[in-house]
């Protein structure tokens, strides 16, 4: 039986008045993958950090028998100890101009070398390119010890872990299975809080009616007449009392009744977006962003050269590519904001109709803090506040929590707020650079259904497959110092990029699912709790295959 290497038990903490985590026991077990969920603000981050021992609970132990570390989702870190790691990562030395994925392969280089026995890891994905997610995946799934894991990353949590803790109100639940148990477990929640809520409104009304029905009965008996004799008139009052007393005690039965019915929540139900996004100011014409990049360049390296693209109006385009090739450098350059150092020749033709919305991985510069969710989203835009607040409550900030001045807001509510503040602004072209990063995945799902429902034109960064998946209508991909573009969604570019991967490509791929494999047969030959054996045999014949394939090209 694997052994238990941390224990935290009564643990409370507490921001100002708010209590952040009341848990009574929490315990991991040796070569446990455990994925921790929860909306923006739940406190997460906090939670590893208290569990890692780099921050104190206002109450409670927290117990660890081996040691651990913690890979951050800000700031920076050296590359780490390990040359190894550090070559698996292709980290590199602090220096400045670092993109988002350079710093987090350096904060993953560093707390992998330290080879703990405990590793949390909050967001590792963040800026990662799709070379760097697949050298992560293969490093965690052959990791010897325990993980406990925050990510938006749904591939990730579907291949690595094999039990999630849920945070909400400061309180963990604890599901046995992966993520999509997880999600199917709380698909049947809803359902089953659905059914008793319809079930207690519909006895609730019933009781009501009931009672009604009692007082109206009670009104309707008659008194004796004036004229009636005295012996008649006691025989009629005697029936009176007793039909009056009769109907009151029913009454009092149903009143009581009502008192104890068991009160069930409506559950929360995310409004529909009748209106669509984006519509207010269309673009006529055919093309509504033109492109002619004769160079680029940022720090003495050419990320482009004589290279060119276009955004049709109303089309939804992904832009992707290796971490540091130079996609954020690019939207900026696009903005006027480019940054010190960067050289741009060429020509940027936007169509006059066009109205831009521009959401960068600085965001925070888009808001006024002193102002409430509510006052920033309003700013700029024609919507009516009804409208604002429904597409606020499907990006996580519902109800009074519209009021709330920013500064009081999680980074991820910041984050929604921003995106909400663009959404509802009287842009017809949004310009998007790591949108999901820091969103909670509840969140990030309501934004992919906002956004492959937007009616305008979309140009995006991100690495998130099935977030490019379930949104883009065209991808624009970073190869070589060009741009090259698919016509068409994910499996189209990766259809594409099959039948005419470069050697170079082949080479990483390769690679990465070799390292892959000896990460199952590692866990098949020593299978930890939770593992299925026949379940890594396919994964390990999958990727075989898969490997196989790229070898014969």
């Amino acid at each position: 039986m694997p052994k238990m290497i941390l224990e935290a038990t009564d643990l409370r903490l507490f921001f100002g008045d708010r209590e952040i985590l009341n848990t009574e026991r929490l315990a991991v077990y040796d070569g446990e993958r455990i994925g921790l969920i929860g909306e923006n603000g739940a406190g997460k981050t906090t939670l590893l950090r208290v569990l890692s021992g780099e921050l104190a609970p206002d109450e409670g132990i927290v117990r660890c028998r081996t040691t651990a570390a913690l890979i951050r989702q800000h700031g920076s870190a050296g590359a780490g100890e390990d040359p190894e790691t550090r070559a698996r990562f292709r980290a590199t030395k602090e220096r400045e101009g670092l993109s988002g994925g350079e710093m987090t392969r350096n904060r993953i280089s560093s707390a992998l070398s330290a080879r703990p026995g405990l590793l949390f890891a909050d967001e590792p994905t963040t800026d990662l390119d799709r070379e760097g997610i697949r050298v992560l995946r293969g490093e965690l799934e052959g990791f010897p010890g325990a993980i406990i894991l925050v990510s938006h990353d749904r591939a990730l949590l579907r291949a690595l872990c094999t039990r999630i803790w849920y945070l909400e109100d400061g309180k963990i639940r604890d599901f046995p299975g992966g993520y999509d148990d997880f999600v199917r477990e709380q698909a049947r929640e809803r359902e089953r809080a659905a059914f008793e809520y319809e079930q207690y409104r519909a006895e609730k009304k019933r009781l009501k009616e009931s009672a009604q029905r009692m007082t109206e009965w009670a009104s309707s008996v008659k008194k004796a007449p004036a004229r009636m004799g005295n012996s008649e008139a006691r025989l009629h009052t005697h029936e009176y009392t007793n039909s009056v007393l009769h109907l009151s005690a029913m009454k009092r039965t149903i009143q009581n009744r009502m008192d104890h019915l068991e009160v069930k929540e409506k559950p929360r139900a995310l409004p529909e977006i009748t209106m669509k996004l984006g519509v207010a100011h269309p673009v006529e014409a055919r093309n509504a962003l033109e492109v002619r990049c004769d160079s680029l360049q940022a720090g003495g390296r050419t990320l482009l050269s004589d290279t060119s693209f276009c955004l049709p109006a109303g089309s939804r385009t992904a832009l992707t590519g290796l971490n540091g090739c130079g996609k954020t450098t690019l939207l900026r350059v696009l903005a006027g904001n480019a940054e010190a150092g960067v050289r741009f020749t060429g020509n940027v033709r936007f169509n006059p109709a066009v109205r831009v919305g521009w959401f960068d991985q600085h965001h925070e510069k888009t808001l006024k803090m002193d102002r409430t969710v509510l006052e920033n989203v309003m700013e700029g835009s024609s919507c009516p506040e009804h409208f604002a607040r429904t597409v606020m409550a499907c990006l996580g900030i519902a109800g009074d929590n519209v009021f709330k001045p920013v500064h009081l807001l999680s980074g991820g509510e910041r984050v929604k707020t921003a995106l909400g503040k663009l959404l509802l602004a009287d842009c017809n072209l949004l310009v998007l650079d790591e949108p999901t990063n820091h969103l909670d995945l509840f969140t990030l799902e309501e934004l992919e259904k906002l956004l492959a429902g937007y009616g305008g034109t979309l140009l995006y960064v991100s690495h998130d497959e099935e977030f490019i998946r379930k949104t883009s209508t065209r991808i624009i991909r970073f190869e070589q110092e060009k741009l090259v573009t698919f016509e068409g969604g994910w499996e189209d570019m990766q259809n594409a990029g099959k039948r005419n991967v470069s050697a170079e490509e082949r080479k990483i791929a390769i690679s990465t699912l070799e390292m892959r494999m000896a990460a199952l047969s590692a866990r098949m030959s020593s299978p930890k709790k939770g593992d299925r054996p026949e379940e890594l045999q396919a994964e390990y014949m999958r990727l075989a295959a898969e490997a196989n394939a790229l070898k014969r090209q």
